[in-house]
């Protein structure tokens, strides 16, 4: 039987990214679980996630996965990437799936607009100990930048604020003391599918690449894709190469 699927969503965005990506995969016969991270549910009460930490995110998904009857692919999504790949070193998936995913503790952007992301928000001040309303001009640049505007508009009604802490821990890695995104390489441990859009300045192609390395993965690149691959046009291809791995990692494990 298929292993079940867990995907953890980003940042500002709950478990309904995947409501479109999750149905190839269970059509294939997975048990598909995409939760909410804590304070992201819908309703959640404002100011949720205020104080949470990447490491709180972390250990949710992992109590999920430990409540499985088997050990799960874990998959994400931008900053549910690096969500899962710190979860990963908890409770060791039979497969790791990062879609665009944030680079962990020790990984370097590549790209000068990166390194701006990385400090702009320092202009609200000690944004760490905030909840940050989700922005839509940056969200139509970056994330919605290939949806139709409808589309875009609807998206962004269901984002929910995000955890400055968790932010802060995951943009400007080098300050934290605790190093709270630092990942283990699972080289040798646990197959790792890492897939960038070729147009995604959020994390671009090469910025995946060197997180792949990290973990001792492989890459996979749309050239014509940007951030938001599992909704925007083209993510039936990006869910079909995953499936594609994982059948292809299933052969060889029974071989």
């Amino acid at each position: 039987m298929p292993a079940p699927i867990v995907m953890v969503h980003g940042a500002f965005c709950g478990g309904w990214i995947f409501d479109q990506f999750r149905a190839p995969f269970e059509a294939a016969g997975h048990r598909v679980l995409t939760p909410d991270l804590p304070g992201h549910q819908p309703g959640a009460r404002p100011g949720a996630v205020t104080g949470l930490s990447m490491s709180d995110y972390a250990k949710a998904v992992a109590r999920l996965c430990g409540e499985l009857d088997a050990a799960p692919i874990l998959l994400g999504h931008s900053m549910g990437g690096l969500v899962a790949q710190m979860a990963a070193a908890a409770v060791r998936p039979a497969a790791l799936v990062l879609l665009a995913p944030s680079a962990p503790w020790g990984v370097t952007g590549v790209t000068l607009e990166e390194a701006v992301s990385a400090v702009s928000l320092y202009a609200l001040g000690p944004y760490w100990t905030m909840a940050i309303d989700p922005d839509y001009p940056s969200a139509r640049r970056y994330s919605f930048d290939r949806l139709p505007a409808a589309e875009r508009r609807a998206a962004f009604a269901r984002m929910t604020p995000e955890s400055g802490r968790a932010l802060w821990e995951t943009l400007n890695w080098w300050l934290d003391p605790f190093a709270t995104t630092l990942v283990p390489a699972h080289a040798g441990r646990t197959p790792v599918l890492a897939i960038a859009g070729g147009r995604d300045a959020v994390h671009p192609p090469g910025t995946v690449r060197q997180t792949a390395a990290r973990l001792g993965g492989e890459v996979r690149v749309f050239d014509e894709m940007s951030h938001w691959l599992p909704g925007e046009p083209g993510w039936e291809r990006v869910a079909q190469s995953v499936l594609d791995w994982l059948e292809t990692l299933s052969a060889r494990n029974a071989a």
